[in-house]
């Protein structure tokens, strides 16, 4: 048999060139989970290099002063979040639209200064194809930057959060301007009144979400409003100029009406509830938070609400036979929120919860009257419960937290925080094999012995807190950390028997993100090395009064934890030379210095210099005199804002009186 020659490969020939660009589209479809990823893909071959280039249609970048060339690199971008840069002037909004033109869709600039309605004028002329903006937090822009949002057409989302300068005659150019709009969001546009609600109800007919929350609105416009045919969501929280006598007065109702938002209405009572939501049979949530009294006659008000599934009560006072009435009701609820609600008691919750038996989330956050007869009948009842949120139900037993585990296994969300749970409860909770969020904060009567049997059977945990649960070593996050490889978010500030050995078990956490470890005065900078090399997700970290962390632990941090946006390192160890080390992390954006002793005004001024990203820096307020004036405006005018503190230096208190003194305040 005649051996078959090979013929040898053509010079720079890849294998990976026989791949379709589909198929390496798909690929980079999964590459989601770590920002770096798509950035190692990239640098795999030249094909791979221009490829990923052509896939890539969202961006979300670090600084303006890289714009143009990011741009170029990335000319299929349609969706741009510029949240990231706090400095966006009106030439960066001219290199976006000369550069991106109709390929962009969606621009966030929500965190965003310096531009003003010429800049969004020459965006929205330039990218026509523009269907969502959002210019929330944009203090400064006033009825010009309207005019100019008014020029883009094709738009059908726009956030306008807290833009207070902008009147009912900017808003009116945009109900002229953008016929096409779904979503609208004016939240806190104190400038705006009827006359510009009312233009927008008027001219834009495709409304869908409306959000007016503490606009100076009446109900002038608000029949308006309620006539838009396929207006789903609506929120009027806080516009305390909506009453009963107005509501009553007209015929109002909304059929295609969904998620009705009343919270802070302190002049809607069942009168005026009543009267809105006669029409409104489709309604499926509704969020009457901080409201008025929840009563027989407000909840029998909303009897015909054939269709709700959702309803939000927190913080209002609520009587027993107002629950008694809601646990009448022939539709059946999958949301029901309680939370610091006045009022509960065992006997209305557990008629409730008797009835409602299909519900999916319960808060009954702060419901402080209740005991283990109320968890009995929840547990007993609602046992496909996928979300358990009860802080400070501090009159519940530590016994009864064992028929959690025993009858709702269903459970992904358990907030414990402040209760009398014991170890035989944490056992008992383990056998939820669903949970991705458990919140033990201040629960003094746990120790390593339960939380293990977290670690050991919860695998799907991807949040942890322990805040203040001071019962908690190195033993039960080793348990954790092997348990739960998965784990994002952990919590273990104040545990002041936790040190280096739970950040090297953390550290073979590869997805952390968030890590909260202040007042753990045995964690030092060989922890948070380990914490550093291991961790390279890492965006959050508080290490505030762990006194033994020093520059040692800084110099491995600025090497590894690239992700990092957010520090906090008061009361440490660290000097000059580790915060100036951290100038090399590109995405840290929150600094929190205070109380560093080894740290200079001379040194403060090179970091600050150095870290060209920073967009908040929290300072003590002797810095103040001793920072050069010059650099503040600087930085200032990059983007940066100063907190400045006068914080005096207080010693730790035990947990327990800690504990006691929070009762003794409320």
């Amino acid at each position: 048999m005649k051996k078959q020659k090979l013929v040898p490969e053509p010079p720079n020939f890849s294998r990976f060139d026989l791949l379709s660009e589909e198929i390496v589209f798909i690929i980079l479809d999964f590459l989601n989970e770590n920002p770096l990823d798509k950035k190692a893909f990239s640098l795999v071959c030249r094909s791979f290099y221009a490829i990923e280039s052509r896939h890539r249609k969202f961006l979300k970048p670090l600084r303006s002063e890289h714009l143009t060339k990011v741009l170029n690199r990335y000319p299929h971008v349609s969706t741009l979040d510029l949240s990231l840069c706090p400095r966006i002037t009106d030439a960066s909004l001219g290199v976006i639209s000369g550069s991106c033109k109709e390929m962009l869709r969606s621009i966030n600039l929500s965190r965003s200064k310096f531009f003003s309605h010429l800049g969004l004028s020459n965006l929205a002329v330039n990218c026509r194809n523009l269907v969502e903006i959002d210019l929330s937090n944009a203090t400064e822009l006033k009825d010009l930057a309207a005019a100019a949002i008014a020029e883009a057409k094709n738009l059908e989302r726009l956030w306008l959060v807290r833009c207070k300068s902008i009147t009912d005659i900017g808003i009116g150019c945009i109900a002229v301007g953008c016929r096409k709009l779904r979503l609208l969001s004016l939240k806190w546009c104190l400038g705006v009144g009827d006359l510009g609600v009312g233009l927008i109800a008027v001219k834009c007919k495709d409304m869908r979400s409306l959000d007016l929350s503490y606009l100076p609105i009446t109900n002038k416009c608000l029949s308006q409003i309620l006539e838009l045919q396929n207006l789903e969501d609506l929120v009027l929280e806080g516009c305390f100029g909506i009453d009963d006598d107005s509501l009553k007065s007209h015929k109002l109702g909304c059929k295609s009406l969904e998620t009705l938002d009343m919270s802070s209405c302190q002049n809607v009572s069942h009168v005026g509830l009543s009267s809105l939501t006669s029409a409104a049979g489709s309604l499926r949530q509704l969020i009457l938070s901080y409201g008025s009294r929840v009563d027989l006659a407000l909840v029998d008000s909303l009897q015909k609400l054939s269709m709700l599934q959702s309803i939000k009560l927190d913080g209002c006072q609520i009587t027993c036979s107002g629950l008694k009435a809601i646990g009448n009701w022939c539709v059946s609820l999958t949301e029901l929120s309680l939370s610091k609600c006045v009022g509960v008691t065992d006997e209305g919750l557990s008629s409730l919860v008797t009835k409602h038996k299909d519900l999916k989330k319960l808060d009954i956050t702060c419901c402080r009257k209740i005991t283990h007869v109320s968890l009995a009948h929840i547990t007993n009842s609602c046992t496909s419960l996928v979300s358990l949120k009860m802080e400070s139900c501090t009159l519940i037993s530590a016994e009864a937290f064992v028929l959690i585990g025993q009858r709702c296994q269903l459970l992904e969300e358990l907030d414990l925080t402040d209760n009398e749970i014991d170890d035989e409860g944490l056992k008992s909770i383990s056998r939820c094999s669903r949970l991705s969020s458990l919140k033990l904060g201040i629960c003094l009567n746990i120790t390593d012995q339960g939380l293990i049997h977290i670690g050991l059977c919860c695998s799907k945990l991807k949040e942890l807190d322990l805040y203040r649960s001071a019962g908690i070593t190195d033993s039960s996050i080793s348990a954790i950390a092997r348990g739960c490889s998965g784990i994002e978010m952990i919590n273990i500030a104040y545990c002041k028997f936790i040190s280096d050995r739970s950040f090297m078990s953390l550290a073979k956490c590869p997805k952390l993100k968030t890590l909260e470890s202040r007042g753990c005065p045995l964690i030092t900078s060989l922890g948070l090395a380990a914490v550093a090399v291991g961790c390279k997700q890492l965006a959050k970290l508080d290490v505030k009064k762990c006194h033994s962390i020093d520059d040692a632990g800084m110099i491995p941090l600025a090497h590894f934890s690239q992700n990092l946006k957010q520090i906090n390192l008061s009361y440490t160890s660290v000097t000059d030379v580790g915060l100036l080390s951290l100038a090399s992390i590109s995405c840290l954006q929150n600094m929190t210095v205070l109380h560093l002793e080894g740290l200079t005004p001379s040194g403060l001024a090179a970091a600050l210099l150095a870290c060209g990203g920073l967009t908040k820096v929290k300072l003590q307020a002797s810095f103040k005199s001793s920072l050069p004036q010059l650099l503040i405006e600087h930085l200032e005018a990059r983007g940066c804002t100063f907190q400045w503190r006068e914080k005096i230096f207080r010693a730790e208190l035990d947990p327990k009186c800690w504990k006691l003194q929070l009762a003794d305040a409320e």
